[in-house]
């Protein structure tokens, strides 16, 4: 069975990224086996790292993304003052002790150096209130990742009407209310993308239309949600959920161990919660569109059978999961552990987990109306369909 054809059977093919600092290039080796199976999304969503890479993949020709993420990551993945990108390390098998200091040393760098293209550390950030402004409040400076993302994407390209639809979420400072940017509503720059990625108190709040951002994995770390839901009812829906962050770990017994426990936690999508919503309510509308259609028609115009008619849906969705997997001795810095070598680690990874996924064809087959709502996951390996709501 060919993947591409199977996935032309959806209405809307969706890339759904989540944030996740330097384990985003794990989302470039999956867009590379997407690439090589002849995949081609219709919609990309995401947060934070996932929204930068949303921004290079939409604003770049399908036979450029490759390249194009591969020479943003290698950018952002060299230090300030380095001449170029590094290429031996990938080269090299290297005793796991010496690769966790050398883990160890890279993050250590990025927070006293910052990284190229990216960020870099304020020498004398406001930490008296009344001392600085909302682009000023964070210990880094992301000034230079506007021009990074200049470079990379063509962002006329990005919003052309003819273009994958493309949404990123932030969340508004004043209000605390998650916003999504997307290309169908309004033009979108540099600007809305790093509103998407402005971790406090890391990165500094970005300005959009007057309004300060922050990072939108403050209220969710994947737009999963927002895709299931914002698209239209009736359309069948393929997603590729792509995340950077498990929810199952063991129970920490250090005080660090809880810290890197917290942020899994914090940071995963809760996909099943997401998925178990979703695959009831889509079970529910397609009820709602069956007895709608045992009305005689004379029926059908009532105020009631109208208001149910807004809600019924005969739509289908499938969400293929793709998850990092942690590996050993990978601690509490590993989303800001940019180095060379480990960045390379991460894509090789992303790009074997798509090939492992497409390996099973079945898994993109149209759902049946029994089922209309499925997910699957190499990782979890037996694929599951929610039951029918009673």
């Amino acid at each position: 069975m060919n993947a591409a054809r199977s996935c032309k059977r959806y209405d809307e093919v969706a890339l759904v990224l989540q944030g996740g600092g330097a384990l985003g290039s794990y989302q470039a080796g999956v867009v590379e086996g997407l690439g090589e199976a002849g995949i081609e999304p219709s919609w990309v969503a995401g947060i934070s790292i996932g929204a930068i890479n949303a921004a290079i993949i939409a604003g770049n020709a399908p036979d450029q993304r490759t390249r194009r993420l591969e020479a943003f990551w290698q950018r952002i993945c060299r230090q300030p003052g380095s001449p170029g990108a590094c290429t031996l390390p990938q080269a090299l098998p290297m005793p796991e002790a010496m690769r966790t200091g050398m883990a160890a040393m890279a993050s250590w760098r990025a927070l006293t150096e910052g990284q190229n293209g990216f960020f870099w550390p304020r020498f004398a950030p406001p930490v008296l209130p009344g001392t600085g402004s909302a682009q000023s409040a964070s210990w880094y400076d992301t000034a230079a990742l506007r021009e990074t993302l200049e470079h990379f994407v063509d962002f006329d390209r990005l919003n052309h009407p003819s273009a994958m639809r493309v949404s990123v979420g932030a969340v508004q400072v004043a209000t605390g209310n998650m916003r999504y940017f997307d290309n169908r509503r309004e033009r979108l720059g540099p600007e809305h993308f790093m509103a998407s990625g402005a971790l406090p108190p890391g990165f500094p709040a970005v300005v959009v239309d007057d309004e300060a951002y922050w990072d939108g994995g403050l209220v969710s770390n994947t737009p999963l949600l927002e895709v299931l839901r914002s698209g239209r009812p009736d359309t069948d829906l393929l997603v590729f959920q792509v995340d950077l962050w498990g929810a199952r770990g063991a129970v920490p017994t250090s005080l660090i161990e809880v810290s890197d426990r917290q942020k899994d936690i914090q940071y995963s999508s809760r996909t099943r919660m997401v998925t178990d919503l979703m695959g009831r309510e889509i079970e529910h509308r397609r009820q709602v569109s069956a007895l709608l259609a045992l009305l005689p028609p004379e029926h059908r115009q009532r105020p009631l059978a109208r208001r149910a008619a807004r809600f019924a849906s005969p739509r289908r969705c499938n969400v293929i999961h793709l998850i990092y997997q942690r590996r050993p001795r990978e601690g509490l810095t590993r989303d800001f552990e940019f180095s060379a070598r480990t960045m390379r680690m991460h894509w090789r990874e992303g790009l074997d987990d798509a090939r492992r996924t497409l390996r099973h064809p079945q898994w993109l087959v149209l759902p049946d109306e029994d089922s209309p709502f499925v997910t699957h996951d190499i990782h979890r390996r037996v694929p599951a369909a929610l039951p029918a709501a009673p």
